[in-house]
């Protein structure tokens, strides 16, 4: 029980999963940039200056707990360490991500398969961007750069889902299914046959980390590009597409969909809360937090912070401090894929600019939703159907 005299805020959990939790947001804000939310069990901050605190102090603010769930499912992995265990499980890793590498070895492969899965629905005249573009193509990207087997795209994307339900099962404490078990060592043995190909990824990655480590933290890995890339990909088209003016502004000015994208993914972050556990008892903006307390960071009510974002809830691609969102996190498990899943998101607006004319959606398109990852269910669209191209 949280003594009165600490801030609390009385919201659902399905007032912030809904499309307007922007507005549930601002009423725990009201409380305090720190709140304790009842539904939640736990604290839940909006400050952006307060979010960053708490994602740059893993001594206090840890994500090593037994509670945190994808650790239950996959193992222990980047995403569920801090010091110097996080740094061995994330240094091999590394390079391979950075912006430098990303545009050498990635990018332009990354425009191919984005123009390729286009192509291939500009013939159909409709369909769903979400499902059809985004989704495939965060699967496609992730098997590329990992040197899965490509023709195991649909598998992969078995895979993860069944590592997904797994991680739900685990949060709602029931026990994972044989699905989950079976998807597990199937994606276990896709990564034994990658680490086999000498100067790939995984081979030099299976040179510092003992199989355990490897799997679980290419697991991981995999899950962050399929679900945080799908959703980015698909909340920007959601924003191009719903914001007046802004798919022509955008097509008349490319240099624009770099600041689309910051923009969105400061409005609706795919991934729209980090958590984290408290390691000792701490007061902190207000709030006295006891030793073993969750403590949920909103990086979308940060990212919405009006003592920081002018007019925070409205899209403004001209916006001078987009970039400084959370989107990404700050601190230690700043998201290592960052730089790809810019390049991704940009080759997927590039190609749909260019290939899918007279581009609108349907009425009966949803806006993106979400507790922990937000996008739209649906992205239903339609377009002048291109004519096939002729072989000879």
């Amino acid at each position: 029980m949280i003594p009165a005299a600490h801030p609390v805020a009385d919201v659902s959990l399905d007032r912030l999963a809904s499309s307007n939790a922007a507005a549930a947001l601002h009423e725990v804000r009201s409380a305090g940039p720190v709140a304790w939310v009842p539904s939640l069990g736990g604290w839940l901050v909006t400050g952006r200056d307060e979010s960053v605190a708490v994602l740059r102090d893993a001594d206090v603010f840890t994500v090593d707990d037994g509670r945190f769930s994808t650790a239950v499912v996959v193992g222990t992995s980047m995403l569920s360490t801090d010091g110097a265990e996080h740094a061995r499980h994330r240094a091999p890793f590394t390079a391979p991500f950075t912006g430098t590498a990303v545009t050498r070895n990635y990018a332009v492969r990354v425009a191919e398969l984005a123009n390729a899965r286009v192509a291939d629905m500009a013939l159909r005249g409709s369909g769903d961007l979400r499902t059809e573009l985004a989704g495939p193509l965060a699967v496609a990207v992730i098997i590329d750069v990992l040197g899965l087997d490509p023709a195991k795209e649909a598998e992969v994307l078995g895979w993860y889902r069944s590592i997904v339900d797994g991680v739900n099962r685990v949060s709602a404490g029931a026990a994972i299914t044989s699905a989950t078990t079976a998807g597990l060592a199937a994606l276990r043995e896709a990564i034994d046959v990658a680490t086999q190909q000498h100067g790939s990824m995984l081979w030099a990655a299976a040179q510092e980390l003992d199989d355990e480590a490897l799997f679980s933290n290419t697991a991981v890995l995999m899950f962050g590009a399929i679900e945080t890339s799908e959703g980015m990909t698909a909340n920007a088209l959601w924003h191009l597409l719903t914001v007046p003016g802004l798919i022509g502004l955008v097509a008349g000015d490319r240099s624009l969909v770099s600041p689309l994208i910051e923009e969105s993914l400061r409005l609706e972050p795919a991934a729209a809360v980090v958590d984290r556990y408290a390691n000792r008892a701490t007061t902190f903006a207000g709030a006295e937090i006891a030793a073993g307390d969750f403590v949920r960071v909103s990086l979308t009510a940060a990212n919405r912070d009006p003592a920081f974002f002018d007019k925070p809830d409205r899209f403004d691609v001209g916006r001078s401090n987009a970039r400084q969102h959370l989107a990404f996190v700050q601190g230690p498990h700043v998201c290592l894929g960052l730089h790809l899943a810019r390049a991704q998101t940009a080759a997927a607006i590039e190609a749909v600019l260019d290939q899918l004319h007279e581009l609108r959606l349907y009425d009966n398109t949803v806006a993106p939703t979400g507790l922990i990852f937000r996008k739209p269910e649906r992205l239903r669209a339609r377009w002048d159907r291109a004519e096939p191209q002729e072989t000879f």
